[in-house]
């Protein structure tokens, strides 16, 4: 339709706020006001920048908690902040994302008084990690106690598998009002290359949002929004995000039998579509100036025929040895490219 080739509303196409107010009123616990609680934006990535530049002043420190999806640290440095980072830790030889936890003292001592927000990832891209409400609650308190903002990009929000759940920590007592929170159609819906995404913050923090995005970009564009307005107004009566969750874990599952398969053990993801898995069996050259987890995936993609990424981007320069012995697969994929990467992983028993 001609009046869909227009320049949307700076916040939203109204037709698009409008399906993301009915589908998050619930999840939220709350009535969203569409108009003044939602600002859409150029994907998820341009809701981080635009939070981080309405928010961050000069001088500012923001706290990122390793892993890090990689344009954290960049939209904190180009706002003129300084990133402060966390990593989570976890056992040795971990099997499961769930024994990765972020150590509250080691929080604490991050925290000084230029510290003016925090960024959380659940579930966390790479590592499939989902925080159990435990860990949040934790984290809301300390959040208070010390008057910071959460941007909490929760994009794979729909890729959680049983018996983890999804907490959103803006629906903690006392977090509605110091939580920006990220949502992806990328996502949601498998569409990437349209590039919508959304922020839901009181108004407050709404309108700062909004006020950055109307320089970034301006507005976005009309007629992907009105397509992803449509396929979440039906996405409910098809259940839609039950059949997404179940698809995945099922081809996580499959992923996972075959990492197992072929003696590369997996950390066990419960959420998102990626899996981090140990490569120290893998028996690779590393030329001089390379760090391993890039010549193991330089290999893995080049000699077996699978693509690997390696995890040490998500990590600032300090704690990057601690991938050393990681690489990571994604599960996104057609199940006859699953099948393909399985047989060609077959090489690496012998």
């Amino acid at each position: 339709a001609a009046d869909l080739n227009q320049y949307a509303r700076s916040a939203g196409h109204p037709r698009l706020v409008n399906a993301l107010a009915q589908v998050y009123s619930p999840l939220f616990g709350r009535a969203l006001d569409p108009m003044q609680e939602i600002v859409v934006t150029v994907g998820a990535t341009e809701g981080i920048f635009a939070t981080v530049q309405a928010l961050v002043n000069p001088g500012d420190e923001v706290i990122l908690i390793e892993p890090f999806y990689d344009s954290y640290p960049a939209s904190v440095i180009m706002a003129g902040g300084t990133p402060v980072y966390v990593p989570l830790r976890g056992p040795m030889y971990s099997t499961s994302a769930a024994e990765w936890v972020l150590d509250m003292d080691e929080l604490a001592a991050a925290v000084t008084p230029r510290t003016k927000l925090i960024m959380l990832n659940t579930p966390l891209n790479p590592l499939g990690k989902v925080y159990s409400r435990g860990e949040l609650e934790a984290l809301a308190a300390f959040v208070q106690a010390h008057n910071l903002i959460v941007l909490s990009d929760e994009v794979y929000e729909w890729m959680v598998y049983p018996p983890a759940g999804h907490v959103r920590i803006a629906t903690l007592p006392g977090m509605w009002e110091r939580t920006v929170t990220l949502g992806s159609a990328g996502k949601t819906f498998s569409v990437t290359g349209w590039k919508i995404g959304w922020a839901i913050a009181p108004p407050r923090l709404a309108h700062a949002v909004l006020m950055a995005h109307q320089w970034i970009p301006f507005a976005v564009g009309t007629p992907l929004q009105e397509a992803v307005a449509v396929a979440l107004e039906q996405a409910e009566e098809r259940r839609y995000f039950d059949w997404l969750g179940a698809t995945y874990w099922a081809k996580r599952n499959r992923l996972l039998g075959v990492l197992q398969d072929v003696g590369l053990t997996p950390i066990v993801p419960d959420g998102s579509y990626f899996i981090i898995f140990d490569t120290s069996t893998l028996d690779v050259p590393v030329p001089a100036g390379t760090r391993r987890d890039v010549a193991v995936c330089r290999w893995l993609t080049g000699e077996i025929g699978v693509a690997a990424i390696p995890p040490s981007p998500f990590y600032s320069g300090p704690h990057q040895h601690l991938t050393d012995q990681m690489a990571r697969f994604t599960f996104c994929k057609t199940d006859d490219m699953l099948e393909e990467a399985a047989q060609r992983l077959k090489k690496i028993r012998g």
